[in-house]
């Protein structure tokens, strides 16, 4: 798959690069995406979900009155769980929601969801930026001119750089991450795909990497 290198303007510059066709080319398998996005909205989850038993409620462990001769019900303590204040019956506990995925699972669930981007023309490639000193304004001219102002991007770098980090941030529906980081529900949850161009050379690089 070969895309046009955009400057920071918004012009070609008359350079391509190639993506591997078996990363971007690949028929989509959506059952994979499922599990790799429902494992990342998990693994999201606090699960510090907490209530007391009637074991951990306050109040006196001694018996209302006696079990017979009352005419009313036999009743317990006044921690019982059907009197007010009482302890909860089966409430929930702290616990994880996380599952473990395969990582052949993951690996597909990524490249399926990248496939999808390249389908739906959402993936432009941007020549390398390196600004001064962090700065919104610039980074959101940039987008503009790329006209993915108005939808929610990803944009993906190489290696970390401060500066970039901090110019995005505040850009409303643009998220960041370094290419290794990358994950399925962020490529999804993004309209456009925003490579740099050192970042979409490395797949080619890995690729190679394999191959030999």
């Amino acid at each position: 798959m070969q895309l046009e290198i955009i400057n920071l303007k918004g012009e070609k510059t008359g350079r391509t690069v190639e993506l591997p066709e078996d990363i971007f080319g690949i028929e989509p398998n959506d059952h994979a995406i499922y599990l790799a996005v429902k494992q990342f909205q998990s693994a999201q989850r606090q699960g510090t979900h907490k209530v007391k038993t009637r074991m951990e409620v306050k109040g006196s462990s001694k018996k209302l009155h006696k079990q017979k001769g009352t005419g009313g019900s036999r009743k317990g303590n006044i921690r019982n769980p059907l009197y007010k204040g009482g302890g909860t019956i089966f409430g929930p506990k702290p616990h994880k929601y996380d599952f473990k995925l395969n990582r052949k699972v993951k690996d597909l669930a990524k490249m399926s969801a990248l496939a999808h981007k390249a389908k739906d023309n959402a993936i432009v490639v941007l020549e390398d930026i390196k600004l001064d000193a962090p700065k919104t304004k610039s980074f959101a001219t940039i987008l503009k001119s790329l006209n993915v102002g108005r939808n929610k991007a990803l944009f993906v770098i190489p290696e970390y750089d401060n500066n970039l980090y901090l110019s995005l941030r505040n850009v409303q529906g643009v998220n960041g991450t370094l290419l290794s980081d990358m994950n399925t529900y962020e490529i999804l949850n993004a309209n456009v795909l925003v490579l740099t161009e050192s970042a979409a050379k490395l797949f080619t690089e890995t690729e190679e990497t394999v191959e030999a």
